[in-house]
């Protein structure tokens, strides 16, 4: 049912050079409405400058980037992010001396109108994300794994159609990796959000996504659900590959 509907996200012949080096080629890319996304691939296969490009902090040197139907292609962050599109940053975006409520907060900026209505947001995000016993504390004081959920309650507060994750197990044990899955399925299910999730943690990734890309060396390299990913043998070879370069 999801397939026959129109793609959140479309990329067409997507393509970064910087000078002599091909980041990105030809990438067709597509999310579509109520799935989790995992973007997975080798070190240097391009997946954080397909997720730049597709949030706007990269213009593509070719290809087309199309967002909830309209062509995005050269469009700002902010522009695109107004769409609904808001992603997070693999090295955290909150302020580390503001309290955790007030982290969230920023996030509802855009699009929630008064005071009230910014409370009643910021108490809902904290206790979806299990942060509400914390949120007069200062998120720099925060155990790494709580902060990390506070950079995804920063971007989930603006309830955006499409969240997009950059890294964001990075350096949690596998209790906060769990706990964080469990986050990202109930954005899905509760919110209706689709989640884009670029991640190093690969099985964290075939426990959490629907479909899963696959990137190798700036192109696509496959497409599946976790299942066919694991199994197809180009995937196999290219992280095999990379793990006897090292």
């Amino acid at each position: 049912m999801l397939a026959e509907q129109q793609p959140l996200l479309r990329t067409k012949g997507l393509t970064r050079r910087f000078g002599g080096l091909l980041a990105v080629s030809d990438l067709d890319l597509e999310i579509r409405p109520g799935e989790i996304l995992g973007l997975i691939g080798p070190n240097g296969a391009g997946k954080s400058t397909t997720f730049n490009l597709i949030s706007g902090f990269y213009k593509p040197s070719a290809g087309e980037l199309f967002v909830f139907g309209e062509n995005c292609t050269g469009r700002s962050p902010l522009a695109i992010s107004r769409l609904g599109l808001v992603r997070t940053f693999q090295h955290g975006s909150l302020m580390r001396s503001m309290t955790v409520g007030d982290n969230i907060l920023l996030g509802t900026i855009h699009g929630v109108r008064g005071s009230a209505q910014r409370r009643a947001r910021v108490a809902e995000t904290a206790e979806m994300l299990g942060l509400a016993p914390y949120l007069t504390e200062e998120a720099g004081n925060l155990p790494h794994g709580l902060q990390r959920l506070v950079s995804i309650g920063i971007a989930f507060a603006a309830r955006p159609k499409l969240l997009c994750l950059d890294e964001p197990l990075t350096g949690l044990n596998q209790t906060e990796v769990a706990n964080t899955l469990v986050v990202l399925k109930r954005i899905r299910d509760e919110f209706g959000c689709s989640v884009l999730l670029v991640e190093h943690n690969m099985k964290a990734v075939m426990r959490v996504c629907d479909r899963i890309v696959v990137l190798h060396h700036g192109q696509h390299l496959a497409t599946g659900t976790p299942a066919e990913i694991r199994a197809d043998q180009k995937v196999i070879e290219a992280y095999l590959g990379h793990r006897h370069e090292h």
